[in-house]
């Protein structure tokens, strides 16, 4: 399984910061992925958050939500995921960081002739 981010272009919503896809390199599930999970910023502050699939309903004028992915005996293989996406976001940011800083060395270096 590779899990892909997806940055979020806009400002909207708000503490938004990408999406993350699975993607199935293996197994019955080979070339299938599951979409639909958010890493957002906590509102306290103080680290990330990973929300899952989910289908919204209304019953009554009331707004719900059904898990699309969920656990089958226990919650450790959604913490495994939600792990697993929030290493793949971490490393794209430090992928992302190193790569500004490669250009603004490059950009650096012509501006000042090489040197």
């Amino acid at each position: 399984m590779v899990i892909r981010i997806v940055e979020n272009a806009t400002a909207a919503p708000a503490g938004k910061l990408a999406d993350a896809e699975l993607h199935f390199t293996d197994g019955p599930l080979q070339g299938l992925k599951l979409i639909g999970f958010s890493i957002w910023e906590r509102r306290t502050g103080g680290g990330l958050n990973v929300t899952f699939p989910a289908r919204s309903y209304a019953v009554n004028g009331e707004r719900r939500s059904f898990a699309l992915l969920r656990p089958t005996d226990d919650s450790i293989g959604q913490a495994r995921v939600r792990d697993l996406i929030l290493e793949a976001y971490a490393a794209h940011v430090d992928a992302a960081n190193n790569a500004e800083a490669a250009a603004l060395h490059a950009s650096t270096l012509q501006a000042g002739g090489g040197r």
